[in-house]
């Protein structure tokens, strides 16, 4: 009787398929595995059969692959491989690193030192000989969207949240600093040539440039827009500063991501009569309290990057370093 195609494909199987297409013999195969050679040909019979495909070519003297033997050879590598990296993964939550981490970080953030600590993270050692193996997801978000993201499972570790978040359960906060917003020109916008403050009439007149909140559930948030005023809203912080360089409008920007523009005298700060504070941002993340019961109450991977958090100079770094500037040590 003919075994059900998904009983066929067990590892065994696919190693043995492996086994002979290495060694270019059922002979030497035979030899490899410890078993005869005449039962490793009833073995492949039995797939073949499972199958209902030839995977071997009878009429040569080697073990030739047919064109269905190639293609399971080649998937059954890959499945292989994926039930090891599975097994490693299995191994790895029961000693407390997570299978993955998601990270997800607001505009303003410096990728640059963002990165820096990805690599070190890529580099640790905890047992002396393998990484920890937690796949990593960095993603970007804006506003409302970064906390939505945090909130619905999204992410593990939220990264420049606004620090006016309500509590929220199964969450913790921590700040991790404030930001300085520049109102921010063109040199050849009309705003450029005035020194006296812009009040909030003369601003209507102009189209301001504004980054879309991501959020798509929670409230989306808007900040220094004026009813009724003419906007651009473009997708993300580095995509407002750009299109300020370009004269399309006028708007508040991170006066770090911008200082480089500010320096070369692609942007002009301008003032305005408006209370203009810094803004004061944090971090959160998803604590033990979060209900997943299969799951260590709060993985190592996490642990690592809160315990990097806690470095005034990362959280520096993570606001104020932009395009090349120094490392704050």
């Amino acid at each position: 009787m003919t075994q059900p195609r998904r009983n066929a494909l067990t590892p065994e199987a696919l190693l043995m398929m492996d086994t002979i297409a290495r060694s270019g013999s059922f002979a030497a195969a035979a030899r490899e595995l410890g078993r005869v050679p005449s039962a490793l040909t009833y073995s492949v019979r039995q797939l073949e059969d499972a199958l209902d495909v030839l995977l071997f070519d009878r009429r040569s003297r080697q073990a030739k692959l047919t064109a269905a033997g190639h293609e399971l050879l080649n998937e059954g590598r890959r499945l292989l491989a994926e039930m090891d990296a599975v097994a490693n993964r299995v191994k790895r939550v029961s000693t407390g690193w997570e299978s993955e981490l998601t990270i997800a970080v607001d505009g303003v953030i410096s990728r640059q030192t963002l990165l820096e600590l990805v690599e070190a993270f890529y580099a640790l050692r905890p047992d002396g000989q393998r990484a920890p193996g937690t796949r990593l997801r960095l993603r970007t978000e804006v506003m409302a969207g970064l906390w939505e993201a945090l909130v619905s499972g999204q992410a593990d570790l939220a990264i420049g949240i606004g620090r006016d978040m309500p509590p929220h359960a199964g969450i913790e906060q921590a700040a991790l600093g404030e930001v300085a917003f520049v109102f921010c020109v063109a040199p050849h916008h009309p705003l450029a040539a005035g020194e006296t403050p812009i009040s909030d009439d003369e601003l209507l007149n102009y189209r301001a440039i504004a980054v879309a909140d991501s959020a798509q559930r929670l409230s989306r948030r808007t900040v220094n827009l004026l009813p009724g005023q003419d906007v651009l809203t473009v997708s993300s912080m580095q995509a407002k500063i750009d299109a300020l360089v370009r004269c399309l409008g006028c708007g508040f920007v991170p006066e770090p991501l911008a200082h480089e523009h500010i320096r070369a005298g692609r942007l002009v700060v301008k003032p305005v009569a408006r209370i203009n504070a810094p803004i004061r941002m944090g971090y959160a993340w998803r604590s033990s309290a979060t209900p997943q019961p299969r799951q260590a109450p709060q993985g190592l991977a996490l642990q690592w990057f809160l315990e990097q958090l806690k470095s005034p100079p990362t959280r520096q770094a993570l606001l104020h370093r932009h395009h090349g500037q120094p490392s704050v040590d």
